[in-house]
């Protein structure tokens, strides 16, 4: 079974594809994914589904969706023992699936070798594995499903993740000389992006380094005044620095200033 976690919720058998739409069954079966392989108790899934107010019957209509879930996993993707794929386990219930099927877990391990060899300078291999990680993002990470504070806690985790893999990507096609490339993309990052400091330094240095002096210095002055306003705060000292450079005409201004 595939299990698609980077964008809307589809777990598939190669043939058939399951997908989970905004539901409370949509948040049991998200929950125990970003938890698989883990007990979840039902007090944590209760918490999820309803937050301080749970209704008397809660644990029955836990129970319920479950039964639903174990429904839908043998109907629609052939499972012919869901109940060994969602185990009840007293004090709650365990998701038992192969890691190597998760498209989180291929994420994780090509961020992983890529910082690796960003560490070692190997820029062309940090790029093409950066590359193949952020090309498994579909979109927001359990998109169209409801949140819990279990779920959102593990969705800013992996938010965290892209946006450390895609400073490393930027990064590596930096050190491959391809300014002009990035430009596009860091426009884009910076304005879905606004507080972001990191992917503006990356935007500056750019500009300036394809020669385009006064748009990188409109570029730091654009940051400036939405730190100012938003945070009452100038930019961070390299950044600043980064600034210094422009305005010197500074040659070596390739600071490659990190994006995290």
């Amino acid at each position: 079974m595939e299990i698609k976690l980077l964008g809307p919720l589809v777990l598939s058998d190669g043939s058939k594809s399951l997908v989970l739409r905004a539901s409370k069954v949509g948040l049991v079966l998200a929950l125990l994914l970003a938890r698989r392989n883990e007990l979840v108790s039902v007090d944590s899934l209760i918490d999820e589904l309803w937050g301080d107010d749970p209704p008397r019957s809660a644990l029955t209509t836990l129970q319920t969706y479950v039964y639903h879930l174990r429904k839908m996993l043998h109907a629609e993707l052939g499972v012919p023992r869901p109940e060994d794929v969602l185990v009840t386990s007293p004090p709650g219930y365990l998701l038992a699936v192969d890691e190597q099927a998760v498209d989180v877990g291929a994420f994780v391990q090509l961020f992983r070798r890529g910082s690796a060899h960003m560490g070692r300078g190997e820029h062309q291999q940090a790029e093409t594995c950066l590359g193949e990680a952020l090309a498994l993002w579909r979109g927001p990470a359990f998109a169209g499903i409801p949140t819990g504070p279990g779920l959102r806690g593990h969705i800013s985790y992996l938010q965290e993740m892209r946006l450390a893999a895609l400073g490393l990507h930027i990064q590596a096609q930096q050190e491959l000389a391809r300014h002009a490339e990035l430009i596009p993309q860091l426009r884009s990052l910076v304005a879905e992006y606004p507080l972001h400091e990191g992917f503006h330094a990356h935007l500056i240095e750019a500009l300036y380094t394809c020669g385009r002096r006064a748009e990188a210095l409109q570029a730091y002055q654009t940051l400036w005044r939405v730190l100012d306003t938003e945070l009452g705060v100038e930019p961070a000292p390299d950044v600043q620095r980064l600034h210094q450079q422009v305005l010197l005409g500074d040659r070596e201004v390739l600071a490659h200033v990190a994006a995290g």
